[in-house]
């Protein structure tokens, strides 16, 4: 892998006196799809949140394209190209489908001294920074015609598997260059759940790199390069996807699959 676009160090949270991260350690490069996987409790959104800086860290350090960000701002996190599908999907009730995009809109992430700009492409291939509003909006109607379809509805009018697509899309138009699924298909039905992969593995084919929590491994194996398991706060294990396929124990020992 090159160098990590995010870099956890030794990331020690918890909530009051009760501690859920024991000295973590994760690295996700450019381009990379990493799957984070754990049952239900073991930190996986308190990760999450406290890479977004959602959350403090009580130790260890968080890096984002070369700088901790451990203590700094979510909005700021988000500035510099994070861009969160958080678990729950938290849609405005009362804001349509085109007006979520419209309100989370924005060019790409600020820049950061010393990176190279290598032109990565956006979901549907364009180069980062030479899209336009619409453009960057018109890339989700392409991932989701659906969406398209319901462009004037409210979000209380969707269903779970749209308000999921709307999620994905609102967090797509910041042009992020990390994406964070917290639980992706998450009480979705079989046939919506088929339609976020199907869209998840085109996001990836044009190169965005990807965190993903989801409890479907088969799927994740498709569609990760690497894999880490939260026990307890702590990581049991990591590897490849070829690793964690053809080691059924590891699935039984801590997925309970």
């Amino acid at each position: 892998m090159t160098e990590p676009l995010l870099e956890v160090r030794g990331v020690h949270a918890g909530y009051g006196g009760s501690a859920v991260l024991h000295g973590v350690d994760l690295q996700v490069g450019a381009g990379e799809v990493v799957a984070l996987l754990g049952r239900n409790g073991m930190g996986k959104t308190t990760l999450v949140r406290t890479i977004c800086g959602l959350h403090p860290a009580k130790r260890g350090e968080v890096v984002f394209r070369g700088e901790r960000v451990d203590a700094t701002a979510p909005h700021r996190v988000a500035r510099r190209g994070l861009g969160l599908v958080p678990e729950g999907r938290q849609i405005f009730a009362n804001l349509t489908v085109e007006e979520h995009l419209s309100a989370f809109e924005r060019p790409r992430a600020v820049p950061v001294a010393g990176e190279r700009d290598v032109g990565d492409p956006g979901p549907a291939g364009a180069k980062r920074g030479a899209t336009t509003a619409a453009q960057r909006i018109d890339r989700v109607w392409t991932l989701f015609p659906r969406l398209r379809e319901r462009r004037g509805h409210l979000g209380s009018q969707l269903s779970g598997g749209e308000q999921q697509m709307l999620a994905i899309g609102r967090a797509l138009v910041t042009e992020p260059r990390l994406l964070i699924l917290d639980e992706a298909t998450e009480g979705l039905a079989p046939l919506v759940r088929e339609e976020i992969w199907r869209c998840l593995a085109q996001i990836r084919a044009s190169g965005q790199a990807i965190l993903v929590i989801d409890k479907y491994v088969q799927r994740l194996i498709g569609l990760a390069d690497r894999h880490v398991i939260l026990e307890k706060g702590r990581v049991a294990w990591s590897g490849s996807s070829a690793e964690l396929a053809k080691d059924a124990s590891i699935w039984q020992r801590y997925l309970g699959v």
